[in-house]
């Protein structure tokens, strides 16, 4: 087999894709690795060679170049926008738009696999509630920031893996925060007023997720309040609340499981219907101005 080819020629980066995965994270970018993961025959490079493709277009690893390298660099920037992996098989024998000259043969499978920046979240409130959503979401791979306004609560001994723990009033809190479409905003603190100021402030950081703790009767008052000062139904689109899934949850810890699960489906990407308690999600119409109903809700109340 001739190792040389007349493929369109890359410039490639003499790195550790490795390396160059974890510089991506770190750096909260994303991207996509490629990898051969089955060869039959004679193909221009091997099992397990691997491409990493960033966000912004640059390559570095190799996995053989040429036109399947460029099929494979473009499923790849899909890959990265819709965040799900993929395979894709080539036949280097049969298929007419991958014979450019060179000599080689035989199938090369190849798997696409995103590469995410670990999720942040930013945790409201240190109560029992919160506590059991910082034990799931961290061992789910959510990057935990506890905020409260007690220092007594948000504290190592009762959260002693979070990412950042920060003890300040909420508005002090807030002002020095910056969450992207890569965070997530749960609150759960144990006052309405707080919920209400912790809210206004989420909706407006175009955060990828923000669930709310309280009764749909308190959900619908607190949207109707904001929606009276100003601010624009388009905000309230990435909102859940109630907060969490439909699962009949009832204790602190079952309320965790539900909320993780819902961050997570959203995480994901997730395109099955699921039983979210969200009463921004079941709305028709923009307004939501439908009747207040019974309020009974699995995450309906202050958590202390």
């Amino acid at each position: 087999m001739r190792l040389t080819s007349i493929f369109t020629p890359r410039i490639i980066e003499a790195v550790d894709v490795y390396e160059e995965i974890v510089k991506l994270r770190r750096e909260g970018r994303r991207g996509a690795v490629a990898t051969i993961v089955s060869v039959q025959g004679s193909v221009p490079s091997y099992r397990t060679a691997k491409m990493l493709v960033r966000d912004d277009g640059s390559i570095a690893g190799t996995i053989g170049g040429g036109c399947v390298e460029a099929e494979v660099w473009q499923a790849a920037k899909e890959v990265i926008d819709q965040e799900k992996p993929r395979t894709l098989k080539f036949n280097l024998n049969h298929d007419p738009k991958l014979d450019t000259g060179l000599v080689c043969g035989g199938t090369v499978e190849i798997f696409i696999e995103p590469v995410l920046p670990l999720a942040l979240l930013y945790l409201f409130g240190a109560g029992h509630v919160a506590q059991n959503i910082y034990k799931i979401a961290n061992i789910a791979g959510f990057q935990v920031c506890v905020i409260d306004d007690r220092a007594s609560y948000a504290s190592r001994d009762r959260f002693p893996e979070a990412h950042e723990l920060i003890a300040e009033d909420f508005d002090t809190a807030t002002a020095s925060l910056t969450p992207s479409s890569k965070s997530y905003i749960v609150i759960v603190t144990r006052g309405h007023k707080d919920d209400m100021r912790l809210l206004r402030w989420a909706v407006q950081t175009g955060a990828r997720y923000v669930g709310m703790i309280g009764s749909k009767r308190k959900v619908i008052a607190i949207h109707q309040s904001l929606r009276e000062e100003g601010l624009p139904e388009s905000l309230f689109q990435n909102v859940y609340a109630p907060i969490g899934l439909d699962i009949g949850a009832l204790t602190p810890e079952e309320i965790g499981v539900a909320v993780c699960a819902e961050m997570i489906a959203i995480r994901r990407r997730s395109e099955s219907k699921l039983p979210h308690m969200s009463w921004f999600l079941r709305q028709p119409t923009p307004e939501r101005n439908g009747a207040l109903e019974h309020e009974g809700s699995a995450t309906g109340g202050p958590q202390p």
